[in-house]
């Protein structure tokens, strides 16, 4: 990266004076829909992702597990979905997902530590056609975040940002709950698996698969683990609950789907070794 497009988070400090700990992914490029122009709308452009989380790494220095930091694989796949499912119109936009969804706070079946703080920088670099490089950069503190929450059946929703023709939702589904067979026709949605317990049209599905439900397709989730279960959504436009109509499973049973994975591949850990009860 050229000295002029460094990449430069603040120093954040704990209460008691001491600096936060800082993990970046910088240079995510994704291939996407992004801005507010006819040509932008209908053809993919790279936009350029940097990040810094500011947290507390030191259990997870002593204890070797996930757990206690953040899985930053997984999360450049989750940050990658993200870009490319919203389709945003706006930079602005583009960076408040992101900030507000690795600030939100972790779920059971996806154990991190709690990102305190986090700086994020969109850039679009074919934008202006080589004359200039135009970005933008925010910093947000989870302090300051608050999450619509609603209460589901299946168990509930974490509504994590809606704006100008998309919602991104966590969908966290009870143990032994289900997100009943139901269809669309209005919204598109893209949905990306996090935990590992789910069924999908009654199959089991593996984390960091994704999945887009074009309008009129059927699909159900069943959680049969004893443990919550989530799934990241985005919902275009946002969450419309008149269209989201339940149905019974057709006698011929529902569609089987094939995904994409936006997790790398992991590699399996030693017996006996910490990396082996990492979730």
């Amino acid at each position: 990266m050229s000295a002029e497009h460094a990449f430069h988070p603040p120093v954040v400090m704990t209460p008691d004076g001491r600096p936060l700990d800082v993990i970046e992914l910088r240079g995510l490029t994704v291939d996407c829909i992004v801005g507010i122009f006819n040509r932008e709308r209908i053809a993919a452009q790279p936009l350029r992702l940097d990040v810094a989380l500011f947290l507390d790494t030191r259990a997870a220095a002593v204890g070797g597990r996930l757990a206690h930091t953040v899985n930053y694989g997984r999360l450049a796949g989750e940050l990658r979905f993200l870009l490319e499912a919203c389709r945003f119109e706006l930079l602005e936009s583009a960076v408040e997902t992101v900030c507000r969804y690795v600030l939100a706070p972790p779920t059971d079946d996806v154990p991190r530590a709690q990102v305190h703080a986090a700086t994020v920088r969109v850039t679009k670099p074919l934008a202006l056609g080589g004359l200039a490089v135009p970005s933008l950069q925010i910093h947000r503190t989870a302090a300051e975040m608050v999450y619509g929450r609603e209460e589901k059946g299946f168990g509930r929703v974490d509504i994590i940002h809606e704006g100008a023709g998309y919602g991104v939702y966590r969908l966290r589904v009870r143990p032994g709950g289900c997100i009943p067979t139901h269809v669309h026709q209005q919204m598109e949605e893209s949905e990306l698996v996090l935990g590992s317990g789910l069924l999908l049209q009654f199959k089991p599905v593996a984390r960091g698969m994704a999945f887009h439900w074009p309008r009129g397709f059927l699909h159900r989730y069943d959680n049969p683990s004893s443990t919550e279960q989530t799934v990241l959504c985005v919902d275009r436009p946002g969450f419309i609950p008149s269209d989201e109509v339940e149905t019974e499973p057709p006698p011929e049973g529902l569609l089987p789907v094939t995904g994409h994975s936006y997790y790398p591949l992991d590699e399996p850990a030693a017996p006996g070794s910490p990396a082996e009860h990492q979730p």
